[in-house]
């Protein structure tokens, strides 16, 4: 058994033995669990992923005249102002107003790092105490009062593993998924991450001392959808922006879905006991999740296998009986720079651990969004599909149109399988061009849609794609009808 003071004692001596997450485990391997408690004092631990909760309170002092913010752009970025006079929130998802729309809220963050010059743009409604109207100025981080990084939802204790089983790239916040199961991504750290290393929260509570963005953070409370009943751990946490650094809070656009920032966190657990000692050595092969398909539209979407994060990081994961490539949207090399950096600071007597004054609650139950409103889906809407082959010629084509008084058309083979599409466009088109093929006017990338898609998906996927109708098919990719622009609206 071993106290906070004495080993803060040991560290202020220089005298403490601090070593990795990675490291611990080879202690714990070669000499033992016995051994390893008592000899090792701290392990480091480290995460450096997307944390699209993130984001940083900001003051900038009061104008002559004064001004009470109403909308605050930074960078031309919306940031939340309902706060006081001159204070806002700049959230990391937050993206840019003007196209297109890559650069957002995180990128501010990292630019103040950067010492960059910011744009503020601001506009009031005026009040006796505050009648400017609107202001537009420049100012870096020096130029501020305060600047919080103030991230309610950070340091997830795992991750899923995301895919896609249909027939259609999907962009996502775990980023560029293949169609038919092309590839696989994750995120976290696995044996590295610091919820992983103390899932009981014995050290990690209100209070705890934690390597933030390059500086010292601390951990306020539990994060928002903390759920550690399913392993899914979440933190909150605050700390000083300008004690930190770009190196370690980086912004970044995930293509077609979204701005976020790349957040480094650390937290050194200190080995009181014998248990936390055998949990600070836990390995990628003990530590589990599931590999879910995000092709799947809805908050539960189906969970195809469990999965290890040993698996998930050998680059390769089996799916279906066949092999896939699997890349991880977090970067272990700077969450091993984030757990050795905090290591030599520990060492060199410049970070002092902290016991929490309050633990952080194990038993949260985590509650879905409660919905008043009737979601309607495609089944509901769709009609019936009248379809035709590839060996059918146009003119059969242009017939059934007229006949059924439809403008699509699906094309199927002999099973009834979707394989294309056709237009009354396409066909008018074609005859004006002298074809007598339909195969050389079909649209063989078609945009499809299923019984259990919500119509706001469906209608979405129109509005992006410019189209105005969609096949439905079932699980087997069978034609069961269709869906109009017009059956929507």
């Amino acid at each position: 058994m071993k106290t906070y003071a004495e080993i803060n004692n040991k560290i202020k001596k220089g005298d403490a033995v601090v070593v990795t997450a990675e490291e611990m485990i080879k202690i714990v391997e070669d000499d033992g669990l016995e051994t390893a408690a008592r000899d090792v004092d701290v392990v480091t631990t480290g995460t450096f992923g997307a944390m699209c909760s993130s984001g940083a309170f900001l003051n900038f002092g009061h104008s002559d005249p004064p001004i009470k913010m109403e909308h605050v752009w930074l960078n031309g970025v919306h940031a939340y102002h309902g706060n006081a006079a001159v204070d806002c929130y700049i959230g990391v998802s937050r993206m840019s107003d003007k196209r297109p729309f890559k650069y957002g809220g995180g990128h501010v963050i990292e630019d103040l790092l950067l010492g960059k010059p910011i744009k503020l743009r601001a506009t009031s409604y005026t009040t006796d105490c505050y009648p400017l109207e609107e202001i537009d100025t420049v100012f870096t981080l020096n130029d501020l009062n305060q600047a919080i990084l103030c991230n309610p939802r950070n340091s997830y204790q795992r991750y899923v593993c995301a895919t896609n089983s249909t027939e259609r790239t999907i962009y996502t916040y775990m980023g560029k998924l293949l169609p038919n199961f092309g590839n696989a991504t994750y995120s976290g750290t696995g044996e590295l991450s610091p919820l992983q290393n103390d899932p009981n929260y014995e050290t990690i509570g209100i209070g705890t001392r934690i390597f933030l963005g390059g500086g010292v953070g601390y951990i306020v409370g539990e994060g928002t959808q903390h759920n550690p009943k399913e392993r899914f751990g979440s933190l909150f946490v605050k700390g000083d922006l300008k004690q930190m650094s770009a190196e370690y809070l980086k912004g970044v656009n995930f293509e077609r879905y979204g701005t976020s920032m790349f957040v480094g966190l650390g937290i050194p657990i200190p080995i009181l006991n014998l248990g936390l000692a055998k949990k600070c050595a836990i390995k990628d092969e003990d530590i589990w999740t599931e590999v879910v398909d995000y092709g799947i539209p809805r908050r539960d979407k189906p969970v195809l296998r469990k999965i290890t994060y040993k698996e998930l990081k050998s680059g390769r994961i089996e799916l279906n009986g066949k092999k896939i490539k699997c890349s991880s949207l977090s970067s272990l090399y700077m969450a091993r720079k984030v757990a050795n950096e905090l290591k030599k600071w520990i060492i060199e007597g410049r970070f002092f651990i902290s016991a929490p004054v309050e633990r952080l609650p194990t038993d949260t139950k985590f509650k879905p969004m409660k919905m008043t409103k009737e979601i309607k889906f495609i089944r509901s809407v769709k009609r019936d599909a009248f379809t035709c082959k590839l060996e059918d010629g146009i003119k059969y084509v242009a017939n059934l149109i007229i006949k059924e008084s439809t403008n699509h058309v699906p094309v199927v083979d002999n099973n009834n399988k979707l394989i294309g599409i056709v237009t009354s466009f396409d066909i008018t088109k074609g005859l004006a061009l002298g074809k007598n093929k339909l195969d050389e006017i079909v649209t063989k990338k078609v945009i499809y849609t299923t019984c259990d898609e919500p119509i706001e998906i469906a209608a979405r996927k129109m509005k992006i794609n410019k189209i105005s109708a969609l096949p439905v098919v079932d699980k087997e990719n069978k034609v069961i009808g269709i869906v109009s622009a017009e059956d929507l609206i």
